[in-house]
């Protein structure tokens, strides 16, 4: 019998450092809302806000998606789903979520030898 291989999971914390710093895109995190980090306890309600979208997007990318259409679909999250405008900064920050994925090593962790995660 052929042993299947555990696939990592995405480190939330990660993903979230990334999603709130760079992209953020309903403006939270700005001044006058909520200011500071994710993580602060005045924040903690809404730091699952943008999860799904993430842990999509560092999917995609894991299983090789093109880069174009992970910044495409984060956009399309950002104008369809969400029903925003885009503006100039809406490109960007969705270039700047992927590289920071692309470019962290640490954002995957793998199970154990008994198949648990850390």
């Amino acid at each position: 019998m052929m042993k299947i291989s555990p696939q990592p999971r995405a480190k939330l914390s990660k993903l979230r450092d990334i999603g709130w710093e760079l992209w953020d895109p309903i403006g939270l995190l700005e001044p006058g809302f909520y200011p500071g980090k994710w993580d602060e306890e005045a924040n903690r309600p809404f730091a699952d806000e943008y999860d799904s979208y993430l842990l999509d997007a560092a999917g995609q990318l894991r299983r090789g998606v093109p880069r174009v259409q992970v910044v495409d679909y984060l956009v399309r999250i950002e104008t369809q789903h969400m029903g925003l405008q885009e503006g100039p900064t809406t490109r960007d920050r969705a270039e700047a979520v992927v590289a920071a994925i692309l470019a962290d090593d640490g954002i995957w962790t793998w199970p154990d030898e008994q198949g648990r995660f850390p």
